[in-house]
């Protein structure tokens, strides 16, 4: 090793700059590759419509309450969604991070359903609640109703759905962010005669703040990609007809690639936009360190 390649990598150490950096090549080549691209094509080709000005496919969409109304319903299903399964798994979460006895049978059970896929989790629906299913023929057989309870082909067959395959995501998510906030920190406190309650609310909760962020970020954006649910166990001509409904129908009914570009364009913007609210509020709740462990 030659002095002057001794001295460029003096150099380049004072910048931060070593040759552990050079792991993150692969990384950053499979972001350009799967991400960067991928959405810089996809702005190409909404910008060049086959009628109109360089932003035809975005007036057009903007115009139409049909496909702009998408916006608002994929809101209202992803959001909810997000709110839920993170709110439900905290608690659960909270009482699973010590140790006891069927720890791992019960961590299994609620995973299972990341196994069991999109499809398979809508049949199952179907089967349970929809007309012809065993709750609906139960409430019917014991007089409880007169006619089947609407649970599926509608929004609420959707949101259950998001639910089901959302639920075990934020799970682990919170589970492991809870798994690095010490311990300790909780038994020094209950030492000083706080309750669970002022352990929880004002040690634990303020720690898990940003990792509850980053999980209901994760989250929303799985639930508001939603397609496959929206046209099994949702409605997808009204209740259910999400933006990427209309970005499939613009781009393989339509023959309209620019206008399913731009309706993908829309869909990853309002993610962003949402993705940056919810960040933006984390650093306004929470400003300490990140570090350790601690979300």
């Amino acid at each position: 090793m030659t002095a002057a390649t001794v001295a460029v990598r003096h150099r380049l150490a004072d910048r931060g700059v070593d040759r552990q950096m050079l792991l993150l090549v692969p990384a950053t080549v499979f972001v350009v590759a799967l991400f960067i691209y991928p959405f810089a094509y996809g702005i190409a080709v909404s910008l060049q419509p086959a009628e109109g000005g360089v932003l035809a496919a975005y007036q057009a969409f903007f115009a139409d309450a049909y496909q702009r109304d998408t916006i608002v319903t994929t809101l209202m299903i992803a959001l909810p969604a997000a709110v839920l399964n993170v709110a439900a798994s905290v608690p659960i979460a909270y009482r699973m991070r010590g140790r006891f006895r069927g720890k791992r049978v019960v961590t299994t059970i609620l995973v299972v359903p990341i196994t069991l896929g999109t499809v398979l989790t809508a049949e199952g629906l179907l089967n349970f609640l929809g007309p012809a299913g065993w709750l609906n023929r139960f409430l019917m057989t014991t007089g409880l109703t007169d006619a089947p309870v609407r649970l599926t082909n509608n929004y609420w067959g959707v949101f259950l759905s998001l639910v089901i395959t959302g639920f075990p995501f934020a799970f682990l998510l919170v589970l492991s962010y809870l798994s690095g906030i010490d311990p300790s920190l909780e038994r020094a406190a209950a030492t000083l005669g706080a309750g669970w309650r002022q352990r929880f609310f004002r040690i634990t909760l303020p720690l898990l703040a940003p990792g509850l962020a980053t999980t209901f970020c994760l989250t929303f954006v799985l639930a508001f990609s939603v397609f496959p649910s929206a046209i099994l166990v949702g409605d997808p001509t009204g209740s259910t007809r999400v933006i990427s409904i209309a970005a499939y129908e613009a781009a393989y009914v339509r023959y309209d690639y620019a206008g399913a570009s731009a309706a993908a364009i829309i869909m990853g913007a309002v993610e962003l936009a949402v993705i940056a609210v919810v960040l933006g509020l984390r650093g306004l709740l929470y400003t300490g360190s990140t570090a350790g462990g601690k979300g």
